[in-house]
């Protein structure tokens, strides 16, 4: 099976350039930047491959994953967009054909993405956006033919909250001159944008759904305010740990909801806490371990680290991951709302998209946190009737709704959960083509 793997990958894969340094012809670069002393970011870069334009003609697209912790190059390549699936075949529905893909492992310690020391680790999201700003600075320099062409952000989860960051620090470089792109706009997808109107309206999504009878709303609302308590004191790292036995009461009164799609249930295995864990290790277990299944892990640590050729020997994919979840642990429970009106009032581009079966970043939240934007526009969005969209695959049924304003637009996706271009490949696919303009 090895053998055939390393022929497949060989065939398909083995186009890019070691240190990202691309031949003509190249489909593929990849690349380490230093973006502080021992602090290194791994990038992968796929050029996009369409029948009927050059990349040239194309946009990018970066793609942050969440946790934070989640790898970019491994999880939303090889399971959600890339060229390939995690078993390395063709995925039909990838972004490849729609636009050059930009996969970055961040913050510094996820993926292959490493650190030589403990303070090279972020500790919030400015941190992780003035990384990323280097990052992009080098990456513009090294790949000039990117420079003119429509950049997004794309980004799942707590990658929505480093993605909002990046884009205002982004957009300012840019106004400076400091990195030479056209950014176009981003979009944030299940996003961790308010994290105490996910936490508040849990009890009552799941109440409707069916997955909480009255005893159970009353005890997840009851451990909710406990997180409201700490939040509103600004005791964001008392909140995490508080957000933490929310889940436990949620787990317990529903049977073990599953946190990414309530179609779905957790495990047993999972849901049995090792005596003297720390909350922290649980929500790691949680939150970051989904992204690095075993069988991820041995692609990524086997195959692919060995056609990339420029992987330390001392770093494994993913092997700082609940570090970076524990240093940014203080962190984890601020809202970014505020950059969110900001990157609306200065005219940026912004997609908000949400899966229908989604409980970690719910539907009913995100709602709550768009209604109370300061952004001019947003009374204008807010009186809009919602448009319904066929799905791809099945035409007049409905696979989604979506409302635009200016420079603002929302995408209700429904039959998918947390992460919607593994739930529901075609109609992710089809909306990246609207919003860059393509469909």
């Amino acid at each position: 099976m090895a053998l055939i793997w390393s022929i497949i990958l060989s065939s398909i894969i083995y186009k890019g350039s070691v240190s990202g340094l691309s031949e003509p012809g190249c489909t593929e670069a990849w690349d380490y930047v230093e973006v502080r002393p021992g602090a290194h970011m791994f990038w992968w870069l796929y050029y996009a491959e369409s029948q009927s334009a050059q990349f040239k003609d194309l946009p990018l697209v970066m793609w942050l994953q969440g946790g934070p912790g989640g790898s970019g190059t491994g999880f939303g390549n090889f399971e959600e967009i890339g060229p390939l699936d995690r078993d390395l075949q063709p995925r039909k529905t990838t972004w490849v054909q729609t636009a050059s893909l930009l996969f970055v492992d961040n913050p510094v310690g996820t993926g292959f993405s490493y650190t030589e020391k403990p303070d090279g680790f972020a500790t919030d999201v400015a941190t992780v956006a003035s990384d990323m700003l280097v990052l992009l600075q080098h990456f513009f320099t090294l790949k000039p033919e990117f420079q003119s062409i429509p950049f997004y952000i794309f980004s799942e989860s707590y990658g929505g909250k480093m993605a909002a960051a990046i884009s205002l620090t982004l957009k300012k470089a840019i106004a400076k001159g400091s990195v030479k792109c056209n950014f176009a706009g981003v979009a944030l997808g299940d996003s961790w944008i308010s994290p105490l109107d996910s936490v508040m309206t849990w009890g009552p999504y799941l109440y409707t759904t069916s997955l909480l009878d009255d005893y159970g709303l009353a005890d997840v609302n009851n451990a909710a305010q406990q997180v409201k308590q700490a939040v509103e004191k600004q005791e964001f790292s008392k909140a995490t740990e508080l957000w933490s036995v929310v889940e436990s009461v949620v787990e317990q009164n529903t049977n073990g909801v599953n946190f990414y799609n309530i179609l779905t249930q957790e495990p047993d295995g999972k849901l049995r806490s090792p005596g003297g864990e720390s909350f922290i290790s649980l929500l790691a277990r949680r939150h970051v371990y989904p992204l690095h299944s075993q069988s991820l892990s041995e692609l990524m640590n086997g195959l692919v680290r060995k056609k990339l050729a420029i992987i330390p020997k001392n770093v494994t994919w993913g092997g700082q991951a609940e570090e970076v979840f524990t240093y940014m642990a203080g962190d984890f429970m601020k809202p970014v709302v505020d950059v969110v009106d900001q990157l609306l009032t200065a005219g940026v581009n912004v997609t908000v998209y949400n899966g229908q079966l989604d409980l970690i970043v719910d539907t009913m939240g995100q709602e709550m946190w768009v209604k109370r934007l300061k952004w001019e526009g947003i009374p204008s969005f807010n009186k809009l009737r919602w448009t319904p969209l066929d799905d791809p695959v099945s035409r007049g049924i409905t696979g989604a709704f979506y409302k635009i304003y200016k420079n603002f637009a929302f995408y209700w996706i429904l039959k998918a959960g947390h992460m919607i271009p593994s739930d529901q490949g075609p109609m992710a696919l089809q909306m990246l083509k609207m919003i860059v303009n393509q469909d």
